[in-house]
């Protein structure tokens, strides 16, 4: 299972969660941090990741679009990477 890490969470997840979730990523490193959640959602779709994310945007195109990709809504407020990393 790889993930893809929404621009509301740290990029530093793809190194402290390697070891878990091996050929994850986090969308400002593939230059997907300023475009549009339609156009991570087909990236992600397309390049077989789950999206990590903290936005119910996301969560709304699943209802609307289905699935592939799933949607891992992390509905928790303003914490450190550690904590979030804990969480996954």
């Amino acid at each position: 299972m790889k993930l893809l890490f929404d621009h509301h969470l740290s990029p530093a997840l793809v190194n402290r969660l390697q070891d878990l979730y091996p050929n994850s990523n986090h969308v400002y490193r593939l230059g997907l941090d300023q475009v549009a959640d339609t156009e991570i959602w087909a990236y992600a779709k397309r390049e077989d990741f789950l999206i990590v994310t903290k936005d119910a945007d996301f969560s709304d195109l699943g209802l609307v679009r289905g699935f592939p990709p799933k949607i891992i809504w992390i509905r928790r407020g303003n914490c450190k990477t550690a904590d979030m990393e804990a969480i996954l």
